[in-house]
């Protein structure tokens, strides 16, 4: 299965992720022309890993972001629901437990952990409100959640440009570097039928998420949405 479509079948998506997992990291650099990892610096700090902080890092990936917060004393469980990138996660990270999972239908008890993530990953969630509440189901009172996303330039001429770049030259550097270019075709549509970040904003507000905020980053190309779990 090389892609998904925009309807964002759970099985189509997780088969394209599977098919991206070996080179997924090396990808995202060349892709985000290196950015990713200032993106990652920002994330981390919002998330604001401590030694015993429980962390469920989302659409974990290969454990990039989920090793960074371990190595920060944090107790983090790396979740993702594409079997081919829990497996080159369990791989690269043997330390840090890798565990199959749906956004939509967490394999966790209520109020589990003190922060939630989820790095470009919403965006392939088939329902973003039902995720957001299942984000807030094992969230305890009073703990956190931390969102990377695309999202929608502030400016228009910058708009149009990165319109540009999603639609033409994304894909030719896909060509260059990734094991599935249609992979990236799929980046670049769902990054220009994602919700900007104000809508984002209300649709967390909407799902029970309290506080909530968001920082740019990039001009608008990437926000950084932060939110807390009202106390009863």
């Amino acid at each position: 299965m090389s892609r998904a479509s925009l309807s964002k079948d759970p099985r189509e998506v997780a088969g394209m992720f599977d098919a991206v997992a070996h080179r997924y990291d090396l990808t995202n650099d060349v892709m985000s022309l290196w950015q990713v990892r200032m993106w990652r610096r920002v994330t981390r700090a919002a998330v604001a890993a401590r030694p015993g902080t429980r962390i469920l890092d989302l659409a974990a990936g290969t454990g990039t972001s989920a090793a960074e917060y371990a190595a920060e004393g944090a107790d983090v469980i790396a979740c993702d629901f594409s079997p081919g990138m829990v497996a080159e996660g369990r791989r690269r990270h043997p330390g840090i437990e890798f565990v199959e999972g749906d956004a939509m239908d967490l394999p966790f008890a209520d109020g589990s952990f003190d922060v939630v993530t989820i790095s470009y990953g919403l965006r392939n969630v088939q329902d973003t409100s039902t995720a957001l509440r299942e984000m807030a189901r094992v969230t305890r009172p009073g703990g956190r959640l931390v969102i990377a996303e695309f999202s929608s330039p502030a400016r228009r001429a910058f708009r149009t440009a990165y319109r540009f770049y999603l639609g033409t030259a994304l894909p030719a550097l896909a060509r260059l570097v990734s094991s599935n270019t249609e992979a990236y075709d799929y980046l670049g549509e769902s990054i220009l039928a994602w919700p900007d970040q104000r809508a984002l904003a209300a649709l967390m507000q909407e799902a029970g998420w309290r506080g909530v905020g968001y920082k740019n980053l990039s001009g608008g190309i990437v926000a950084v949405h932060r939110a807390t779990k009202p106390r009863p």
